[in-house]
């Protein structure tokens, strides 16, 4: 739509305003109280013949002339048809109706009947304008080729697409079976702070923020590990957060600043049992909220029916490269990794030469739901060591269609390694990677009054919302992710 057109439709939108207040009519009106939802009522039409009801929605057509016209009226839960006489609603009535636009949000009573055509519709009876629209909705949606639009302005993308409405509804429902799974085995929901004055938990840059009244920097969470595990210590045996993180990194299809994650943490157990937890709770979630195992995904199927791949990191990469890392020294494992293509800033350890090997030649093809375990020490500054291959740690990550999903430890509770690690990542920051664990001083202090032993596990809610929708984007399932102003 030329900027000429819109500002006329604009114009003519709010001369329209005008005339409903000239005729003492409210533009903008108060609570409607409603019967049914538009899609109840088109589901139940075989109880509701005959039967008066009263709805209220956005009008999203109107077709028709003279004396009669048809309309479609769209609530939270889909559409129905309307049917507007004016032998019905009187002519003042009338009149009004063939007044309003294409976007006005109304309050109707009118009685079920189904046109000869079959199609559920509400003879109305009577109609209350409840919000008029001053702006068109986009009459072309699925044609528009700026789909950054559907990011920035979402409410527009949930009131003409009915996909999108479908994705965020998704993921409402898998949340609340996140949470009803996790309230029904024993876990206690909690909270941990968002502003921290050590930003831990996670590999990862935070963002730095100010306390005026307290005179210190704080830091947006990048994790609620070590806030969750205090928890342990204290006593509270199953705890879980589904929590906003962020992290000053770059944006991707698969990366926003802010995102959502479950953490789970429960004393007593290890790793074994997080794998096992996160299978049940991810099916258990899927047999509540979808009607299949089975997923498409790009050109892929994903199918979630257990059991699930689990290959330790070694394995994985000896059996797609030939590559035995566990016999290899730091410097041959440097050269095996540099004769497989890969670059370096500088020269990696044995384990990120490892992990560099397996992310480029291994993970993109880890298509179905597959375990991998047992990390490098070096990329693991939480987990537990493997107590036969120190240079090993309790670790997984599950990975579906190429992407980390998960990630989980058995966790580290001996304070003494886990302060020299934090001394180990505090060399690694001083020598510019901003991207290194802070020296928490105070947890190291929490796990000197002892932590049971326990597995820890955080799922990427958004990634895994990605898989179950088939979205190619993480904006495509958040609903209003971080972009960049538009310069108009």
């Amino acid at each position: 739509m030329q900027d000429q057109d819109l500002n006329e439709l604009l114009k003519i939108r709010r001369e329209k305003l005008s005339q409903l207040k000239q005729q003492g009519i409210a533009p903008y009106g108060g609570r409607y109280e409603r019967s049914h939802l538009a899609a109840a009522v088109v589901a139940d039409f075989a109880r509701l013949d005959g039967q008066e009801v009263t709805l209220a929605g956005r009008l999203m057509a109107k077709r028709g002339h003279g004396k009669a016209a048809f309309g479609d009226l769209q609530d939270g839960s889909g559409k129905v048809q309307i049917y507007v006489r004016q032998n019905e609603v009187g002519a003042e009535k009338y009149d009004l109706f063939k007044l309003l636009d294409i976007g006005d949000i109304l309050g109707v009573r009118g009685t079920v009947f189904k046109t000869r055509m079959g199609e559920v519709t509400v003879s109305v009876t009577d109609f209350v304008l409840l919000a008029k629209s001053l702006r068109p909705l986009p009459e072309k949606w699925h044609g528009l080729k700026d789909v950054e639009l559907r990011y920035r302005q979402r409410y527009l993308d949930l009131i003409v697409n009915p996909e999108s409405r479908e994705v965020f509804i998704t993921r409402s429902r898998v949340i609340a079976g996140i949470r009803r799974y996790l309230d029904e085995h024993g876990f206690l929901e909690v909270e941990t702070p968002m502003m921290q004055t050590v930003a831990g938990g996670a590999v990862a840059r935070p963002f730095v923020t100010y306390h005026n009244a307290l005179g210190i920097p704080l830091f947006l969470r990048i994790a609620p590990e070590l806030y969750l595990k205090r928890l342990l210590v204290g006593g509270l045996d199953r705890v879980y957060e589904i929590n906003r993180n962020f992290r000053n990194e770059g944006i991707s299809t698969r990366h926003n600043p802010e995102f959502t994650m479950l953490e789970i943490y429960e004393a007593f157990s290890d790793y074994h049992d997080m794998m096992d937890l996160t299978e049940q709770l991810i099916t258990n979630v899927i047999e509540q909220v979808f009607t299949s195992h089975t997923f498409p995904y790009g050109e892929h199927e994903i199918s979630f029916a257990t059991p699930w791949t689990r290959l330790s990191m070694l394995e994985a990469v000896r059996q797609r490269t030939g590559l035995d890392f566990e016999n290899l020294s730091t410097e041959e494992a440097r050269t095996a990794a540099w004769e497989q293509g890969l670059e370096f800033e500088s020269a990696p350890d044995w384990g990120e030469a490892l992990n560099a090997v397996f992310e480029e030649k291994v993970q993109p093809d880890l298509i179905q739901p597959t375990f991998i375990y047992d990390y490098p020490l070096e990329l693991s500054p939480l987990a537990k060591r493997r107590d036969d291959a120190p240079h090993l740690v309790y670790r997984f990550e599950l990975f579906i269609a190429g992407r980390e999903m998960a990630n989980a430890f058995s966790e580290l509770s001996d304070p003494l390694d886990q302060e020299q690690r934090f001394l180990a990542q505090l060399e690694k920051r001083e020598k510019g990677d901003e991207e290194a664990h802070m020296f928490d001083a105070d947890y190291v202090n929490a796990l000197a009054y002892g932590m049971p032993p326990a597995g820890g596990l955080g799922i990427g809610i958004d990634r895994l919302l990605m898989i179950m929708t088939n979205s190619a984007s993480i904006r495509d399932v958040i609903l209003f992710p971080l972009l960049r102003p538009r310069e108009d």
